[in-house]
């Protein structure tokens, strides 16, 4: 159909070009690379002990079903030959920070998200290259040069799709999800591969009977507002290929805390209040020395059979001091005693509240998408 001179032209949507950055098995792959002794080897970056934790794995221990956050006597369990080494934490931040000075050569608009991702805006780049496809490859070059050591990236033109495309060729590759390509490839996924959609709320969505992409494409606003909340609308839009949240560099810190694993499980509730001080004092000193306070406490419990419980609450001002934060802690918890059965962790966190930003979005082109594996 022709538009009238009076008729307005329709507008196009703006488009971003988002790149998403993600070193492969980070922790492990800096052990293997400066102990060759460990090349090859199933290794797992965490404690050894009976109670701890792998906080990292290699690709070489992920193939016999090792992963992070698992338990130290069950990833031994699963692979027998696992090699277990501390973490060395002062060395990760040291290569963090020499690949975020990689970004910025191309961009100011980086998000990190951990030591090991992170969001990229290159819609606008300082090296005026017209396609994010090449930057992403630049970039992944770069790193293994500088630190002999491999990244995925994924290309999209949002952080949903960004993530997801990283995720898709995983190690050592890259991929590129078009705006054509966007709603059909979430479509076809399933909702517990989406960044965002835990364990719980996969679990709920399959007794909803929304077990796709297509699933949750099909389901009203409402309903999903219904069953999720506030999540409800953004999992509408990401079920379409939209998201709207803008790559934010130097995100302001969204909150602070310390965890514990005990040697002994804690069987008294003077010892749960006694861990929660402890812990409540360790993070009211960080937040002291960095000036940095928030309003919403959480505290967690996980008990000897791994069942973990959270409690938090949002105050109508920033909780500052040891005292405080110990007895908004303490509240929190209080309708958990007695206890009912053995505590093997406790945890302290303080946010701050959430804040939301937007910014204009200019078209771009994505160059060529590189051909599948």
């Amino acid at each position: 159909m022709l538009c009238s001179a009076a008729e307005p032209l329709p507008v196009t949507a703006p488009i971003r070009k988002i790149c998403h950055v993600d070193l492969d098995a980070f922790y492990a792959s800096v052990e293997q690379r400066d102990d060759p002794a460990l090349r090859g080897r199933p290794l797992a970056v965490g404690g050894s002990r009976e109670r701890g934790v792998v906080a990292a794995a290699s690709y070489e221990a992920r193939r016999f079903g090792v992963r992070s956050a698992m338990p130290s006597s069950q990833a031994l369990r699963l692979c027998p030959e696992l090699v277990f080494v501390k973490p060395r934490f002062e060395v990760y931040r040291a290569i963090s920070r020499q690949i975020r000075g990689i970004y910025e050569a191309y961009t100011p608009l980086v998000e990190p998200l951990s030591l090991d991702e992170a969001y990229l805006d290159v819609t606008e780049n300082l090296k005026g290259i017209p396609w994010a496809s090449r930057i992403a490859t630049e970039i992944r070059a770069a790193i293994r040069a500088e630190t002999g050591l491999t990244a995925s990236a994924g290309v999209s033109y949002n952080k949903f799709l960004a993530k997801l495309a990283s995720d898709h060729r995983k190690p050592d590759g890259q991929f590129v999800i078009t705006p054509e390509m966007g709603p059909g490839f979430v479509e076809g996924l399933e909702v517990a591969r989406f960044h965002g959609v835990g364990p719980a709320t996969a679990a709920k969505m399959h007794r909803l009977g929304i077990r796709t992409g297509r699933d949750l494409r099909e389901q009203p606003l409402a309903v999903l507002q219904q069953h999720f909340g506030k999540a409800g609308a953004h999992f509408h839009a990401i079920a379409r290929g939209e998201d709207d949240r803008p790559v934010r560099p130097d995100r302001p810190r969204r909150s602070s805390g310390s965890e514990t694993t005990y040697p002994q499980d804690l069987t008294e509730t003077a010892q749960v209040e006694a861990g929660l001080a402890a812990l409540a004092a360790e993070v009211s000193d960080w937040c002291e020395r960095h000036r940095w306070f928030g309003r919403t406490v959480t505290v967690k419990l996980r008990y000897a059979d791994f069942r973990t419980v959270t409690r938090s609450r949002t105050r109508p001002a920033p909780v500052q001091g040891r005292e405080a934060l110990t007895a908004a802690a303490l509240d929190l918890v209080r309708g958990l005693f007695p206890l009912r059965r053995p505590v093997r962790l406790l945890g302290v966190t303080v946010a701050a509240a959430e804040a939301t930003e937007e910014r204009a979005q200019p078209s771009f082109d994505f160059g060529p998408a590189p051909p599948a594996a």
